[in-house]
């Protein structure tokens, strides 16, 4: 298994290499460049002369990439042209509540979607099965943003039962070392404060995770209904070995594979922030960072926070992979 991992490890280097190549090659194609976006409408060719000096963009590419590559090494990203601040204090601002969000998603997501599509192919053909599939189709094409108004609605304006926006209470003058407030709570030994945080979590995180729930149940069940008509399954019934025996050891461990593969890919998306559910729930995270990035054209900004989550996903990747080799020992020898 050590084996196993070291080679995934090392598969990393070229694959954030070629990020870093692919990211540095967009953002200095795109019209206007760096220099202008930091002037705007001041710009001249003059100020922009100056602004290439200063910050060595006039320079040979090759020297612009590895003063990027290096500082990137040390997480120095540069300072934000809207902000004014180091791309590095926004990301440690912004992180941890696209962090949380998305954890409570996932959580949300394959608490239910796994069992529920797991007991659906069981239950082949039954209202449970027939249920779930439809759920999944609604889930999968009612957008996000109509979801979250609706939720917010519901839950927020008309019942009362959650708070309609932001993180936490200001009232509650809780501290955050971490930024994750719900983790926050529970270190400085202010649980009101941590129950507080994870309530205004509730309803963002539902918005968020009914389409990786929805894509979740389908998998689950496909793979499921597969796997149970297979020979060693029968064989394993023919034996008499027990229900719970059969569907940790035969049925489960073989069908995960493939939902595993689908969680990966939903986690990295989670985790590369949701603009439409930050936005409606006034959650400040990286999502809507970014897309005020884009809006201005902050190149530093875009530059770390690209390369970061093409990191992240990177490493998301990595623990599939990881993943694979403990639920099939077979993976490990590939």
């Amino acid at each position: 298994m050590l084996k196993f991992v070291i080679r995934r490890l090392l598969l990393l280097v070229p694959i954030l290499f070629g990020l870093s190549v692919l990211l540095f090659v967009w953002l200095r194609a795109l019209p206007g460049g760096p220099a202008q976006a930091l002037l705007g409408e001041r710009a001249t060719a003059d100020s922009v002369a100056r602004i290439e000096e200063l910050y060595g963009l006039n320079e040979p590419w090759y020297v612009q990439y590895w003063k990027f590559v290096s500082a990137a090494v040390q997480l120095d990203f540069g300072n934000s042209a809207h902000t004014n601040r180091p791309v590095t204090e926004e990301m440690l601002r912004t992180f941890p509540a696209t962090i949380e969000l998305a954890v409570a998603a996932l959580v949300f997501a394959i608490g239910i979607g796994i069992p529920l599509g797991y007991f659906a192919a069981r239950k082949y053909g039954s209202w449970l099965d027939n249920l779930s599939v439809s759920g999944s189709l609604l889930g999968v094409a009612v957008p996000v943003f109509f979801l979250a108004y609706i939720l917010k609605y519901v839950f927020s304006v008309r019942l009362g039962w959650f708070p309609t926006h932001g993180r936490d209470d200001p009232r509650m003058d809780a501290e955050h070392p971490t930024g994750l407030y719900v983790l926050d709570g529970i270190l400085t030994g202010n649980l009101e404060a941590s129950w507080d945080a994870l309530v205004h979590l509730v309803l963002p995180a539902v918005a968020l995770g009914s389409i990786p729930l929805a894509i979740i149940v389908r998998i689950t069940r496909a793979s499921v209904l597969d796997v149970v008509h297979e020979d060693y399954v029968r064989t394993a019934e023919a034996k008499g070995l027990w229900e719970r025996t059969i569907t940790r050891r035969h049925v489960l461990r073989n069908a995960l594979l493939p939902v595993v593969t689908v969680i990966g890919l939903q986690a990295g998306l989670l985790f590369s922030g949701a603009i439409l559910t930050e936005t409606v729930f006034a959650f400040d995270g990286v999502g809507q960072f970014i897309y005020e990035a884009i809006s201005t054209r902050d190149y530093a900004v875009l530059q770390g926070f690209i390369l970061v989550i093409a990191a992240m996903y990177v490493v998301v990747n990595l623990l599939v992979d990881v993943s694979y080799g403990l639920i099939d020992p077979r993976v490990r020898v590939r």
